[in-house]
């Protein structure tokens, strides 16, 4: 049993894979500059991919512009989609009176398991 043994190996710490015969997708590498702090991120895409306009900034979080023969790129804010809240997402599953309704059934169960009755 001893001589099955892996002695002096880092179990999950090295892959016993090499990089031998493997080839790479073509690359593209992207810099963003942040009109906040200043700073430039340099981000890699597969070649083939569209770069985004904008990228969080890696120091301060912000929205850094990608920059294209050194000059950023115009960002159009009214394309940009506007965030959906939970509310707006549930408006397209239900009407107000399918909640109103769902509302009172929910009442009157949790009503009915206290021993209260209904509440006018």
């Amino acid at each position: 049993m001893a001589d099955r043994s892996l002695r002096g190996m880092r179990l999950g710490a090295q892959s016993l894979q090499s990089e031998e015969g493997v080839s790479f997708s073509p690359r593209a590498s992207y810099t963003y500059v942040c009109s906040h702090c200043g700073r430039e991120t340099a981000m890699v895409f597969a070649a083939e991919a569209d770069a985004p306009d904008t990228w969080e900034c890696r120091y301060c979080g912000r929205d850094a512009t990608l920059l294209i023969d050194d000059k950023p790129v115009e960002v159009d804010r009214a394309e940009a989609k506007a965030a959906r809240s939970h509310w707006d997402m549930l408006l397209e599953r239900r009407t107000e009176a399918e909640l109103e309704e769902l509302l009172q059934e929910r009442l009157n169960y949790l009503r009915s398991r206290r021993g209260q009755e209904q509440q006018a």
